[in-house]
């Protein structure tokens, strides 16, 4: 036994297996080890070949049949290790880089030189074959080979200088000039996988995107800036216009407040003032909905101001129409024009809205001071006409920002509608003025239409509900669920009828 286990090649073969079996198997989720453990075995390899004589970058003296195919497995096993080795180098160090390599194009090229080595050098040191006449004849065929793949090929180059350049990365949205543009979902050695707007999956060339102009919108970093412009009439001075706009930015719960955002008065004319607003947003998948947020808000925060929007340069005629649709508009009071912007007051009647408005008193925040503390028990419906106000919510730990308030939006109806504290602290963020509708006003209102009431149920869950998915569980408030728990508590609390 003690023999056999002296025989060189015995100790070859069972240090291969060893090795194999640590690190092929053993090691084989823990890169970093498994390199560690490849090298020693490496090693230990090439000092046991060395030891008995074989080394296995020369070609073998003659030896007897029989030895010299023990000997030629020997140094294929070494070449194979060899290998092995400098592959796991490559995978580490692209572990240790840290960023991912999508494609992963140039670590199988290099693997595969790693691979293509080994066997010629096997060829060479083992089997004694001819290796400059088999490269200078495989050179030829490649030739052959090389034109008859030049479009294919093109594309592998193409990506491999595309991939060491990194001018893009998976999930980055791309805009090339032909017009095609899309979010990077793959990177192969043929092609770039692109998922457009419309979720289509354009399969782009590599060779074409290594020569196209391309707009990288994910880069330097996610965010991205965005553009509006509106015009108002000369009705009022540009500057009031452009402060106007300011408070739309203000008042936006989507768009980033860094970069800070700007409004630019650009133009000016007997026909219009013309304003752009300038914000960025956390991606661009976002520009859709912060385009529609900010729109709505120009809409409520002019209309609360008393600006009128310019009709385009070449609508005279729309804009002679739209004078004749806003003189009866003119001859309303504010409150009704506020009843008129709230939805869950569309469905009234104009005596209604009369009546209601004829209850409404006028209340003035300046910036900075507390519109309501969370905890306070309203008995009335506050209704924002102008400015932005902040919601925030506080857990003894810290407070968090829930959302903004902006012309047309109301708070009070936990008090109002259930009889409990407030769930949430409102700020102002600028001078503020809100219509005050007191309990007893609506509730004559309700019991004429007990819809009413489910409308406000239906928002004070929904708020509810953005605010539990926004702070932590277990704070402490009571916080209401469900629409049907909402509405039954104030059917009950104003006495309706089922």
């Amino acid at each position: 036994m003690t023999d056999i286990l002296a025989d060189p090649f015995v100790q070859t073969g069972l240090l291969a297996v060893i090795g194999a079996l640590v690190t092929r198997i053993l090691l084989r989720n823990h890169p970093t080890r498994r390199l560690i453990g490849q090298s020693l075995f490496f090693v230990a390899l090439t000092a046991l070949l060395l030891a008995h004589g074989i080394v296995p970058y020369e070609p073998a003296p003659p030896e007897p049949n029989l030895q010299r195919v023990f000997i030629g497995l020997a140094k294929i096993i070494w070449w194979t290790n060899a290998a092995w080795f400098l592959i796991s180098i490559v995978r580490v160090f692209l572990i240790f880089e840290r960023t991912p390599r999508e494609g992963r194009l140039l670590q199988d090229l290099v693997v595969g030189i790693i691979y293509v080595g080994a066997i010629l050098s096997v060829m060479s040191y083992v089997f004694d074959a001819p290796i400059g006449t088999l490269m200078a004849t495989s050179g030829v065929v490649a030739v052959i080979l090389g034109l008859a793949m030049q479009s294919s090929l093109s594309d592998v180059f193409s990506g491999i200088a595309l991939n060491l350049s990194r001018p893009y990365g998976v999930g980055d949205w791309l805009v090339l000039a032909n017009g095609i543009e899309g979010k990077v979902v793959e990177t192969n050695w043929r092609a770039t996988h692109l998922l457009n707007g419309v979720n289509d999956l354009v399969i782009v060339p590599n060779n074409d995107l290594a020569k196209a102009r391309l707009t990288n919108m994910s880069s330097p970093d996610r965010t991205h800036g965005m553009t509006i412009a509106v015009r108002f009439r000369p009705t009022v001075q540009p500057a009031i216009a452009a402060d106007v706009m300011r408070s739309v930015l203000l008042s936006s719960d989507i768009i980033l407040t860094r970069p800070e955002p700007s409004v630019q008065i650009t133009d000016l004319d007997a026909a219009a003032v013309r304003l752009e607003l300038f914000f960025h947003v956390a991606d661009i998948s976002l520009i859709a909905s912060a385009r529609s947020e900010v729109l709505d808000l120009v809409y409520r925060h002019s209309k609360a101001a008393g600006l009128i929007l310019a009709a385009p340069l070449e609508g005279s005629l729309a804009l002679m129409d739209s004078k004749a649709e806003e003189a009866p508009a003119q001859h309303r009071t504010t409150q009704l024009r506020l009843l008129d912007a709230i939805p869950i007051f569309a469905s009234l009647t104009e005596d209604e809205k009369e009546a209601l408005a004829a209850t409404m008193t006028r209340r003035t925040f300046r910036k900075d001071e507390i519109l309501v503390k969370q905890g306070d028990v309203l008995t009335s419906l506050m209704v924002l006409r102008t400015g932005v106000a902040a919601v925030t919510q506080s857990d003894h730990m810290r407070e968090t920002e829930l959302g903004r308030l902006a012309p047309g939006n109301f708070f009070g109806e936990v008090g109002l509608l259930t009889g409990a504290g407030e769930l949430t602290t409102v700020r102002a963020l600028t001078f503020v003025v809100v219509y005050e509708i007191s309990q007893a006003s609506l509730a004559g209102l309700m019991h004429d239409r007990p819809a009413i009431a489910e409308e406000l149920g239906t928002i004070l869950a929904k708020r509810t509900a953005h605010a539990k998915h926004v702070l932590e569980q277990g704070s402490g408030h009571r916080h209401l669920e469900t629409v049907p728990s909402v509405v039954a508590r104030i059917r009950d609390l104003f006495n309706l009828r089922t």
